[in-house]
């Protein structure tokens, strides 16, 4: 059996779509792989009563151990509507001191295979691996890098979904450095603090690893440029079996691509709810009657351009 631990942290709004992420990091499953699942979490959160612990009694090859966080960052910049407990994957080496090594995933995600793999990774002496968020071809994050000192040729890298080498974190003491930059109103919170931090020690994945939204747009649209970078058995492993990050519009909420892959395992998950259901899909087919006729217009005057 592989022991695979995974870190998520999330508040009580995210409770639900985080049922769903680890419905599908079950199913998902390989036969062999037994996750040992940490939620970090504020004091005054209680999971223990919800949905959340129908995890390990529908799956018997995973755990769920509960962690709560201290002072640290509580106070952190928000921005955006994201809660401070975007920090607390930067605690991971102080939180979880049995292990050497850790997954961390946000939970707006949908797992489509094992991850095992990822875990068995050789970190060497870098502080994390990551999925580059394809700063290369987007002027407007290459604006932002320059912003906060850094060289987009040396990639910046997504904090949703990484690899953590916590010894060599804790051996060269960067919870403390962390801890300093999240004094600072950084644009993209803890993603730069971790960019900032650990720039030259990251070790690239590829788009498989974390595929968010904008990376599916690269893939679809500027296909020939990400083959270059990557290949094209990468890209096509990425979007059959890659972990889809929805990092702009939430599914649950509104139409957003890949969305027909969250509900599916919405559907699956111990969060279903047949109201809810209902009430999103009938609203969605509405949408387009409610719409204005200008509206309608550049609707379709949008599609056919594009």
């Amino acid at each position: 059996m592989k022991r695979v631990p995974i870190l998520f942290s999330f508040d009580n709004n995210m409770l639900m779509p985080a049922v769903v992420c680890l419905t599908s990091l079950m199913e998902n499953a390989g036969p062999e792989t037994f996750y040992e699942i940490f939620i970090v979490h504020r004091p005054e959160y209680d999971f223990t009563k919800s949905a959340l612990m129908e995890i390990p009694r529908r799956y018997a090859n995973c755990s769920v151990t509960f962690r709560a966080v201290g002072n640290d960052f509580l106070n952190a910049y928000e921005v955006r509507g994201i809660s401070v407990e975007t920090y607390f994957r930067l605690l991971a080496a102080e939180l979880i001191p049995e292990y050497d090594k850790i997954l961390y995933s946000d939970v707006d995600v949908i797992f489509r295979e094992d991850l095992s793999k990822y875990f068995e990774i050789d970190l060497g002496d870098n502080y994390f691996a990551g999925v580059d968020n394809g700063s290369a071809l987007r002027p407007g994050v290459r604006e932002h890098l320059k912003a906060v000192g850094l060289d987009y040729r040396k990639g910046y890298y997504y904090a949703g979904n990484i690899v953590i080498n916590l010894e060599r974190i804790r051996q060269d003491g960067k919870i403390a450095e962390f801890k300093e930059l999240g004094k600072k109103e950084f644009p993209q919170q803890d993603m730069d603090i971790l960019n900032i931090s650990c720039n030259g020690r990251i070790l690239p994945l590829g788009p498989s690893f974390c595929l968010t939204l904008f990376l599916y747009d690269l893939i679809v649209n500027r296909r020939a440029e990400m083959e270059a970078i990557y290949g094209p058995e990468e890209l096509d492993h990425a979007l059959k079996y890659g972990i889809v990050h929805y990092n702009g519009p939430k599914p649950w909420k509104q139409e957003c691509p890949n969305m027909d892959i969250w509900w599916e395992y919405y559907r699956k998950s111990p969060s279903f709810d047949e109201k809810f259901c209902f009430d999103f899909w009938s609203g969605m087919a509405g949408q387009l009657e409610r719409l204005s006729l200008k509206k309608r217009i550049k609707l379709l005057a949008r599609y056919f351009l594009k």
